[in-house]
């Protein structure tokens, strides 16, 4: 899959950047945000995993950069037709000035959901489980973060009178948010606040989170969800979901 380019909301007009541009360019972008944004923009997920960019809220903070994702996989009786497995939004937030509650200038928000088989959605340790399936996939793919937090929702629908034949079903959402570390030996805010003058990309981009990785680890997150089995070695140790319906990936 080709990298993804989207848009930019910029706090200070409220102005989305155009569909398709560099998110490198823009007047008034923070080098640290525009740093941080191509990084997501060069991630290329596995084939199941289809990325692309979305319209950002432009109330959370005065920078922010967002991604929506379908996890995908041929059904077995066509080939031409995906089944759709999961799906979420992810949203890079930056406040250069610093935030309290995040402890730090950047903090990555997600929405992630998919159905269930009746027998996982059946299992009482479920929320438990979910939640503990973004912080490993975190953990696995080495990127530092802190003060994670948000919810787990299990919601079951059964149906009745024209639909009732349909069989009952459960969705899990998962609402969460986290702080995303710098990596080791990034400088002090007061330096990333005032770099030299002239001091070039390198320096721009000192104490910028790696959101490439923590990319990929949201769309690990997204694959498990979807109880796809792993892709490759970066997944080791980690347990899926039953692969649900049917559809096997390629």
């Amino acid at each position: 899959m080709a990298a993804v380019q989207g848009h930019l909301s910029n706090g200070a007009d409220g102005a989305d950047g155009p569909d398709g541009a560099d998110p490198a360019d823009g007047d008034g972008t923070p080098p640290a945000f525009r740093h941080a944004v191509a990084g997501l923009c060069a991630v290329r997920p596995r084939p199941e995993v289809e990325l692309s960019p979305t319209p950002p809220p432009r109330r959370l903070a005065p920078f922010s950069y967002a991604l929506e994702a379908v996890v995908a996989a041929d059904t077995a009786d066509d080939e031409d037709q995906d089944e759709e497995l999961a799906e979420g939004r992810l949203i890079l937030l930056h406040d250069p000035a610093g935030h309290d509650s995040w402890r730090g200038t950047f903090r990555l928000v997600t929405l992630v959901h998919a159905d269930l088989e009746p027998e996982m959605a059946a299992d009482p340790l479920l929320p438990e489980v979910c939640w503990s399936w973004l912080t490993g996939a975190l953990e696995a793919r080495g990127v530092p973060y802190r003060r994670p937090s948000g919810t787990v929702t299990r919601a079951s629908s059964h149906y009745f009178g024209g639909i009732g034949e349909r069989e009952p079903s459960t969705r899990i959402e998962i609402r969460a948010s986290w702080t995303p570390g710098e990596p080791p030996g990034a400088p002090g805010r007061a330096e990333r606040l005032r770099p030299e003058r002239g001091a070039g990309p390198a320096a721009e981009a000192a104490g910028v989170p790696d959101t490439a990785a923590h990319l990929a680890a949201w769309c690990d997150l997204l694959c498990q969800i979807a109880g796809l089995p792993p892709a490759g070695a970066a997944e080791a140790g980690v347990v899926s979901l039953p692969q649900r319906r049917g559809p096997q990936p390629r």
